[in-house]
């Protein structure tokens, strides 16, 4: 069997008899991480939570241990909170577990998808630095950012924290294992610039979809794709410096995503001029005083003309009058024997179910159509996409929302009939909206 096969053959099990394995979420040959719950208390309902099991290697069972109790003592908004870690054994197989805050989606699993637009990487950074600087002050070295450890829990962007570790313990064994652990990293050097290098490659995976690029070659001197704008491409390159002495900091980075992306501090603005104060004199009195003359004369008008001044006719308050609501909503249904042919309508609409973390990633509005022939009893018989809009992901949850739309048919010579409809949605980071409208043929 293949790791994943054999770590899926555990769902269903129990660690410490009480944190069940749901549903598995990933992994690799070593560890693997599953879906949970857990309870605060007793007599709380029990909420979601990953927990990801390892093999508890000889003499180093320990030592993983307390780097995961020291990360439960970490708490930033945007790290990944850790409840609880120990030891388990399943079909005698000893094993540690460290119980985490559940995420519904991580990067990794969009870029395959589409590339972050710059809009999107300006917002991931911010997230992404302080949660590092937090770690750095706090002593501590993640050592392991990539997309697969930026995750989306709820609304918020978050850094995983189970493989953080701190500068008293280091790992001398530490290798080289992809292009975004740092050069240095093959000789077991870790340190917060190593994590710097690690954040430029992320954001070139995350813009082009590819990192690629060659590590023993500096892309300081190899050019970066130039399909990274500005200040995207400054930042990775200054983070991938082979001399991790001359990488950026974070603060650097934070410098240059202020606008319009300098690597330089923002220059101070000029001070505003002095407040002038100005010495009421009597010049300035005089349209007080014409103010005051007009009013006291508009009253003793009132007084003695009061028919003049309130007028016969009949006033209309124009501040009351209500101002038309301006709605379209679908024409219902003619009733059977009318003798007229009825339009048709709506009876159930369905929402694409996108994932809280997928509709973070959404930058403006993303439109996309669809069209439904609809049958004589309302139900969708076919659909296809006649505009998918930029993400095929958001694309084929469209079209399996609007399969399960309903519809009054149209009726035809007072009998129902088949329908054909156009279905516009319009996805934003914060809604999802659709008009729908019929095609009359």
């Amino acid at each position: 069997m293949s790791s994943a096969e054999a770590w899926r053959a555990w769902e269903g099990r129990v660690v410490a008899g009480k944190f069940p394995l749901r549903q598995w979420l990933g992994g690799s040959e070593h560890s693997a991480v599953f879906l949970t719950e857990r309870r605060e208390q007793a007599s709380q309902a029990s909420q979601k939570a990953a927990i990801k099991v390892i093999a508890a290697a000889a003499g180093d069972a320990e030592r993983q241990l307390s780097r995961w109790r020291a990360a439960a003592q970490l708490s930033h908004p945007n790290l990944i909170r850790i409840f609880e870690a120990g030891r388990c054994q399943l079909n005698g197989t000893p094993l540690l577990y460290v119980v985490m805050e559940y995420a519904e989606k991580d990067l990794s699993q969009i870029l395959p998808e589409r590339p972050l637009t710059p809009a999107e990487a300006a917002d991931l950074l911010p997230p992404l630095l302080d949660a590092l600087s937090y770690l750095h002050e706090k002593g501590f070295v993640h050592g392991n950012i990539r997309p697969s450890n930026l995750l989306a829990a709820g609304d918020q962007l978050k850094l995983s924290a189970d493989e953080v570790t701190s500068h008293a313990h280091l790992d001398p064994g530490q290798r080289r294992r992809d292009v975004y652990d740092a050069p240095e990293t093959e000789g077991g050097t870790i340190s917060p610039a190593s994590d710097l290098w690690s954040v430029g490659a992320t954001l070139v995976a995350a813009l082009t979809q590819n990192a690629n690029f060659s590590g023993e070659a500096s892309p300081e001197v190899s050019a970066l794709q130039a399909t990274i704008p500005e200040p995207f491409r400054g930042i990775a390159r200054e983070c991938l410096r082979l001399d991790p002495k001359r990488r950026c900091s974070i603060a650097e980075i934070a410098a240059r995503l202020q606008p319009p992306g300098r690597s330089v501090p923002v220059e101070e603005q000029p001070s505003a001029p002095p407040v002038r104060h100005y010495r009421y004199t009597w010049r300035m009195l005089i349209p007080v005083a014409v103010l005051l003359a007009f009013v006291l004369g508009l009253y003793v008008f009132r007084q003695v003309f009061p028919q003049r001044a309130s007028g016969s006719g009949e006033q209309i308050n124009i501040a009351e009058a209500p101002e038309p609501t301006r709605t379209r909503t679908p024409a219902p249904p003619s009733s059977p024997g009318s003798g007229t042919s009825g339009k048709g309508a709506v009876l159930h609409q369905v929402l694409p179910d996108i994932p809280r973390s997928a509709m973070n990633t959404i930058t403006g509005t993303i439109k996309i159509t669809a069209r439904v022939e609809v049958d004589p009893s309302g139900k969708v018989s076919a659909a296809k996409l006649t505009s998918s809009g930029p993400s095929q992901y958001f694309a084929n949850l469209v079209l399996k929302a609007a399969q399960g739309w309903e519809f009054a048919p149209p009726e035809v010579a007072g009998q129902p009939a088949a329908s054909t409809w156009l279905l516009r949605f319009r996805l934003r980071r914060s809604s999802i909206d659709v008009s729908p409208e019929r095609v009359t043929h």
